[in-house]
């Protein structure tokens, strides 16, 4: 991969009822989004501007929001998944700002936010390494990130059993491990490729761990 990489898979948000039955079913893990929130929140110094790249349904900001006063946005490219994430907000009477908008060209002025998280999407993005570069934009000086994401050297058995512990029903079940199969782990990339990116950007430091499913990428500016 270099510079000039942009995937064949052009980086279309989910719309519509697609997006609709995402919604739905992650609901189902939201344990596991209080869970991350709070791993994140003690991290956090009070009033931190933090920005999460394509939220979904915004559950993950929204528990961030409960967790302290921090000052948080969202940008994510499908229409519907931001009229979603700002309907939770209301609902669950918190403050988040969320945006449509593209993670390539970001609609934020240089060195606005002190963390920046993204979960399970980077290996949707068209232009992985233009993304990066604007995460290290717009990140203040010292600033940090966190990207979650799949990792396309899981095995088969991995990816089963990770699907087994989301609560669903059994035809999303099935439908969930032929979506993980054969769309996203074609568009997951390994350790090594990850690092590649990496090497291509102005971030001070890059840590990588893998997990039998996931890769967890932290870096600073």
């Amino acid at each position: 991969m270099n510079s000039t990489t942009i995937k064949a898979y052009k980086g279309i948000g989910m719309e519509g009822m697609i997006a609709k039955w995402y919604a739905a079913n992650t609901r189902k893990s939201l344990d596991d989004y209080k869970d991350l929130a709070r791993r994140v929140a003690e991290e956090l110094s009070p009033e931190s501007r933090i920005l999460e790249i394509a939220p979904g349904p915004g559950y993950f900001a929204i528990e961030l929001a409960k967790l302290g006063n921090f000052r948080i946005v969202g940008i994510d490219i499908s229409k519907t998944f931001v009229e979603i994430a700002r309907r939770n907000a209301v609902e669950a009477g918190v403050e988040v700002d969320f945006h449509l908008g593209d993670a390539a060209q970001m609609p934020f002025e240089n060195e606005t936010f002190d963390f920046l998280f993204c979960r399970a999407a980077f290996k949707n993005f068209a232009k992985p390494l233009g993304a990066l570069n604007e995460m290290h934009r717009v990140l203040k000086a010292g600033g940090r990130g966190l990207i979650l994401d799949l990792r396309r050297d899981s095995s088969r058995e991995s990816i089963n059993e990770e699907a087994n512990k989301m609560g669903l029903n059994l035809v999303n079940r099935a439908i969930t491990k032929l979506i993980f199969h054969f769309v996203l782990l074609k568009r997951a990339y390994t350790k090594s490729e990850f690092q590649q990116f990496f090497s291509q950007t102005n971030f001070r430091s890059l840590d990588i761990q893998e997990f039998p499913i996931g890769l967890e990428i932290q870096l600073e500016k």
